[in-house]
């Protein structure tokens, strides 16, 4: 217990330049507080006393504003920065290192019984106003950005944006945890790819009605081969590559 309190402690100090002194971080840091509770909580409820970690966990809530249920399991080194609102449920598994934004909630969806809500790994970054939603997997070193809704597995070393979120950074791409501003519009680049397309397509088109035609066009195979040249190929693979990585979902 002692162990995971200090990595609790010294984890706000590595991630919050805000926290200046330990006196501050023990008294003015509502994550770490709902921690100590539902540490507490935890472990009675292990034990199988009835009524008096839910009881506490709803003091906790009433303190800090965090929700996290006595059956949920929290690693040490975990980090809810702010913590409004954030809501971790009974069957939660929560990985060593983590950073929980205001706002997250790790849900069920649904009345399923057994093992209805979401498993992080290690050293998960979740924004503000996420929501990890279902018993999903979600690997290690994954950043959910602020305001998505994850519904299925993730795999580790992967950045996920969107609603439903979608995969937009795999392995190999570093990425300061903190750095929320720097992940990308998935949906303006595919929207945006789609604009021009249209624009390539309504030039050609009233190039074609201007020029008339000596033989008639048989299909839209020979209207597009013989009449219509497209844009070049790279800048139409590019289009054609986001437009397929967003409609796949990169895998999730």
């Amino acid at each position: 217990m002692l162990s995971t309190f200090l990595a609790d402690f010294r984890i706000i100090f590595e991630r919050d330049p805000a926290a200046r002194n330990w006196l501050e971080v023990l008294l003015c840091y509502p994550g770490l507080q709902a921690l100590l509770f539902h540490r507490l909580c935890h472990w009675l409820h292990t034990i199988g006393i009835p009524f008096i970690p839910r009881f506490i966990s709803q003091f906790s809530r009433s303190l800090t504003g965090i929700e996290i249920h006595p059956g949920a399991q929290i690693g040490q080194g975990v980090f809810i920065d702010h913590g409004m609102g954030v809501v971790i449920g009974e069957t939660a598994i929560v990985g060593d290192y983590c950073l929980i934004y205001q706002g997250v909630t790790l849900g069920g969806t649904g009345k399923e019984c057994g093992k209805r809500h979401p498993t992080l790994g290690e050293n998960v970054v979740v924004g503000a106003g996420a929501k990890v939603l279902g018993n999903i997997q979600i690997g290690n070193n994954v950043r959910i950005g602020a305001g998505s809704v994850v519904l299925r597995d993730v795999p580790s070393d992967c950045t996920v944006v969107g609603i439903p979120g979608r995969i937009v950074y795999r392995s190999g791409v570093r990425v300061n945890p903190l750095e929320h501003g720097s992940l990308p519009d998935s949906e303006a680049t595919v929207i945006r790819s789609l604009v021009d397309r249209i624009e390539i397509l309504e030039q050609k088109l009233a190039e074609l009605s201007e020029k008339p035609s000596s033989t008639p066009v048989q299909n839209w195979r020979d209207l597009n081969s013989d009449r219509v040249p497209m844009v070049k190929a790279d800048s139409c693979q590019l289009r054609d590559k986001a437009i397929q990585q967003f409609l796949d979902g990169a895998g999730i």
